[in-house]
């Protein structure tokens, strides 16, 4: 399993474009073989953040939907980023 987490900081003005922009990426991410779960979101605390949590059933499922990436318009946006992909070798339910 592989988990992408992070943030992404754009200006507070632009998130909510910036969000609305990303509604098609995570519809066709959820649909993407492997994928397990995807969700691009506003932070509670702070205005310019988004937080970025993907959970895939492989490396291979996560470089087959990612293709180019962000549209250039999206990364014109961030100010600064921090993702980093996990390598997951296993899991408990804490529910």
């Amino acid at each position: 399993m592989v988990i992408v987490s992070g943030r992404l900081v754009v200006a507070p003005e632009q998130r909510e474009a910036y969000l609305d922009g990303c509604v098609s990426v995570v519809e066709q991410a959820r649909r993407a073989p492997g994928c397990l779960d995807f969700s691009i979101t506003a932070d509670l605390v702070d205005p310019g953040r988004i937080n970025i949590f993907e959970r895939w059933e492989a490396q291979t499922d996560v470089e087959a939907f990612r293709g180019g990436g962000p549209s250039d318009d999206q990364s014109a946006a961030v100010v600064s980023a921090s993702v980093s992909e996990y390598d997951v070798a296993g899991s408990r339910s804490l529910t």
